[in-house]
């Protein structure tokens, strides 16, 4: 049974359009909105639907796009009709590179239009199945649409963070309206499953983060040294310094080998010069420096991290030692099965650590403690295989309505 039309809510939208309309048109000659904007919000740039979609994707960016992949193939194999959408233009052109061109099933890649204007999709959606969002892309119309052709309607990775629960609870009753149209939410953590229920959310199960379901792969398998090796990755500012300074205690009278991976390139520099203050082998990674001899390598290229979990020993996670990053992702270390320590503050990552277990949390103060019994420590894993994950995801998504 279809719900009834959001009248007022359309209405509302239609006013913001009109007094917005200016100011769009403007923005539409920026080059980063060049292609987005008219895509979205001008009717007549808002590209058709070449097949009717089976399945809907939508999310918003860049690492939303990329995070869908395992299901996206894992769907695809099907032949059935696959539409995906997304807001942004880095996110549009990722899902292009990724999914048009690639699988079997034929899938489109579209910018979302905005809420007054889906009806021009209207006749090609007759045969969707399953409506999936992301995270907070909670468009109304959207979710309106989808069940207004009788589509199943997923939330997935919805977490809600202590930063933006204040802004959820002040527009409460708007939400709930949402959450209306949505039969099935899954979310991140268990923190995450209470503030969305508190909302209005219905039939919520904690499920962890789409990341979990995507299986790290090497690019390069290097040899590993003879050697404890320990890599500090993505740090920030002021964290190298406490690894190097616990490192040198460690290190008195001991044979291993420090990695430090900054987390933004254009501090490479900055913390090489720091670790030669302190470590005359200082030496770079993008200098062959694996093949060498050394004290700390400083690892100044991208995109090589977790073929170095793979050899490392201990991983000690950066972006948790200070206070207003929030920690960075513990499933890459985890899946190699590294010995893994994270300073406390890893806010953004709750729903990320529920996922892995054996994990050490301490002060900075504590590091050259846990260094130096690091062999006490046992190596982290996954609490659920990612292959069971997407299974139990790809069969709620393929649910039948009855």
């Amino acid at each position: 049974m279809s719900p009834p039309f959001p009248f007022l809510y359309y209405l509302a939208c239609v006013l913001i359009f009109v007094v917005a309309l200016p100011f769009l048109i403007v923005s539409s000659f920026r080059s980063k909105h060049r292609d987005s904007i008219p895509a979205r919000f001008f009717p007549w740039h808002i590209k058709k639907l070449e097949y009717e979609p089976y399945y809907w994707f939508h999310a918003c960016s860049f690492g939303e796009i990329r995070s869908l992949q395992p299901l996206l193939s894992t769907l695809s194999t099907e032949s059935a009709p696959i539409l995906i959408t997304t807001i942004t233009h880095t996110g549009y052109k990722e899902a292009k590179r990724l999914y048009e061109q690639t699988y079997k099933a034929p899938i489109m890649v579209r910018y979302l239009p905005f809420e007054i204007f889906l009806f021009m999709w209207g006749r090609r959606c007759a045969k969707l199945k399953t409506l999936v969002v992301t995270e907070a892309e909670m468009w109304k119309m959207l979710f309106y649409f989808a069940k207004s052709h009788n589509a199943r309607t997923l939330l997935l990775n919805a977490r809600i963070s202590e930063r933006s629960l204040k802004s959820y609870e002040r527009f409460a009753w708007f939400y709930r309206g949402v959450f209306a149209l949505i039969d099935e939410v899954l979310a991140q953590s268990h923190k995450d499953k209470q503030r969305l229920e508190d909302l209005g959310a219905r039939s919520v199960e904690v499920f962890g983060n789409l990341k979990t379901l995507n299986t790290p792969l090497l690019s390069t398998h290097y040899a590993k040294p003879n050697l404890p090796v320990f890599i500090a990755a993505s740090t920030h500012k002021g964290e190298e310094l406490l690894v190097l300074e616990a490192f040198k205690q460690y290190k008195d009278g001991k044979n291993a080998l420090l990695l430090l991976a900054p987390r933004h390139p254009e501090r490479f520099k900055e913390v090489y010069e720091l670790s030669k203050s302190m470590f005359a082998h200082t030496t770079l990674f993008s200098n062959n420096a694996l093949e060498g001899e050394g004290d700390v390598i400083v690892v100044d290229v991208l995109g090589e991290l977790n073929n170095l979990y793979a050899i490392s020993d201990v991983v000690i996670l950066g972006g948790s030692f200070v206070k207003n990053v929030g920690g960075h992702n513990p499933l890459e270390p985890a899946f190699f099965g590294a010995r893994l320590i994270s300073g406390e503050h890893i806010f953004n990552q709750y729903a990320l650590f529920e996922e892995v277990a054996n994990y050490v949390l301490i002060p900075p103060q504590s590091l050259f403690d846990t260094l130096n019994r690091w062999e006490s420590l046992l190596p982290t894993s996954l609490n659920v295989s990612s292959h069971e994950k997407l299974n139990a995801l790809v069969a709620k998504i393929q649910y039948e309505q009855r």
